[in-house]
């Protein structure tokens, strides 16, 4: 492993969320989600207001994050955890051979849970559960709140806000920022739970919500259906149903509490960062591995091929010796599989040939660079055959076909952002083109979605390597 230090090499910091809506930040206009330390960043850099997940659940997209890979190229095309990681190129392990000191705190999804992937130094949430366990006068069940992970339910925490987990991560963060080998450029990711269920934000960020006027979800004319499963007792991690306006609005407020409560931990890092010197020599990434339905067209949680599930934030601040233009918000589609040869680009290390992904970089210094004409991204069964999807998009339209069930739907995202108006028995010659679009994508794959000339509807499996009937309907 090489160790020689590039001096010109910037400081990486990766911020990851999961389940962090694209649309819901300050500086995009949200209408009540209040982020003013990402709305700063943002500010120092560029926003990507077209950020996609390349398939909308935490371990698909971790996959891809990670190797630079499609779904399809890294194997996982929806949820399924208790899968080996093998993969001879990792974002972690080609920074470490270029001499970076490499470090993870935070959510992994990987498994092994203590696989290190690349990092030489690992703090998960089985750490902050045993520092819980020894503070004294404290609950020591972190979900002693009685909300379940997938819930829809919306609540204070039990615990302070200093007992948190996500402010314990932080604090680890701060600490290795502190003890860092001074010698070699490091980089950090910082990988958040939250805003992952459970909705249980500290008291005070909940109380700047729960009164407020809230905007209520989207609903599509196509969505009706969704809600035909809500009747009482209902699922508290029901996927779909028309639920109560004050189970909603309590949802809402919790959801929006969690989104203002990790944006002051971030705040809390970059501020130390600033007071430190650091911050104008790193890079900087804030995103998500995918959204939230939130109650939109019925629907909770993700997987979905629907802007709230599959769009994400994505922030990127440049070092200041890039001498990259700030403030700036770009239409360009970029996804995570994006983010292995941007990080090595701006590292000046080698971009592996197994890599798929494009560096964001020209894009930030020529705003007319060649780019992708549009975004292919997918997700297998997941809670019900329904969901299963393959999506393309570009800065104007999205398509959508299920594999399962051959079902089609066609949005204008100019005309109609919240995806409201299913298009696909109106405008047939746009919908033909993208149909074309998407046998051409799927052609030559081994699930046989396409001949090369049409889309076959069939079985798909979770695990590229598995049985179709695999699938994760949990």
């Amino acid at each position: 492993m090489s160790q020689t230090n590039d001096t010109n090499a910037p400081h990486i910091l990766l911020i990851l969320t999961d389940h962090w809506r694209g649309d819901c930040l300050g500086r995009l206009g949200h209408p009540v989600a209040e982020t003013p330390h990402i709305d700063s960043l943002s500010r120092q850099g560029t926003t990507f207001t077209r950020g996609y997940t390349p398939c909308p659940s935490c371990i698909p997209a971790r996959r891809s994050l990670m190797t630079g890979m499609t779904p399809y190229s890294q194997g996982m095309v929806g949820y399924q955890d208790g899968k080996a990681w093998d993969y001879p190129h990792t974002l972690a392990g080609e920074l470490r051979n270029a001499g970076y000191q490499t470090a993870n705190i935070g959510k992994t999804h990987f498994h092994p849970p203590r696989l290190h992937l690349g990092f030489e130094q690992l703090t998960v949430s089985a750490d902050y559960e045993e520092w819980l366990s020894r503070q004294p006068g404290v609950e020591v069940d972190k979900f002693a709140h009685g909300v379940p992970a997938n819930s829809w339910i919306g609540r204070p925490n039990h615990l302070p806000e200093h007992q948190l987990e996500e402010t314990f991560f932080v604090s680890r963060a701060l600490d290795f920022i502190d003890k860092r080998d001074p010698t070699r450029p490091f980089f950090l990711c910082l990988s958040f739970n939250g805003p992952h269920p459970p909705w249980c934000p500290p008291q005070v960020y909940y109380d700047q919500y729960i009164d407020r006027d809230l905007p209520t979800p989207e609903i599509g004319d196509w969505a009706a259906h969704h809600a035909t499963e809500a009747e009482y007792p209902l699922d508290t991690n029901a996927w779909r149903g028309e639920l109560a306006p004050h189970i909603v609005h309590r949802a809402r407020a919790a959801y929006f509490a969690y989104l203002s409560f990790l944006d002051a931990q971030i705040g809390r890092l970059l501020e130390n960062m600033h007071r430190g010197g650091l911050h104008d020599d790193t890079l900087v990434l804030f995103t998500s591995d995918h959204g939230e339905m939130l109650g939109d067209h019925h629907l909770w949680r993700k997987t979905y091929a629907y802007e709230a599930s599959a769009r994400v934030p994505f922030v990127l601040k440049a070092p200041k010796k890039m001498h990259i233009d700030r403030n700036v918000e770009m239409d360009q589609i970029v996804g995570w599989e994006d983010i292995m040869p941007t990080f090595l680009e701006a590292a000046g290390a080698p971009v592996p040939e197994t890599v798929e992904g494009q560096s964001i970089l020209p894009l930030l210094k020529d705003r007319q660079a060649d780019w992708r004409p549009y975004y292919h991204g997918e997700h297998s069964p997941c809670y019900h055959p329904e969901n299963a999807n393959q999506f393309l998009t570009d800065q104007r339209w999205k398509y959508i076909w299920n594999p399962i069930t051959g079902e089609e739907q066609l949005f204008d995202l100019l005309a109609d952002p919240q995806e409201c108006r299913d298009l696909a028995e109106v405008e047939s010659e746009e919908l033909a083109r993208w149909r074309q679009r998407m046998v051409e994508e799927l052609a030559g794959r081994e699930e046989g979605l396409s001949d090369g000339k049409n889309l076959l509807p069939g079985p798909v499996p979770v695990w590229r390597f598995g049985e179709a009937d695999e699938l994760h309907l949990g």
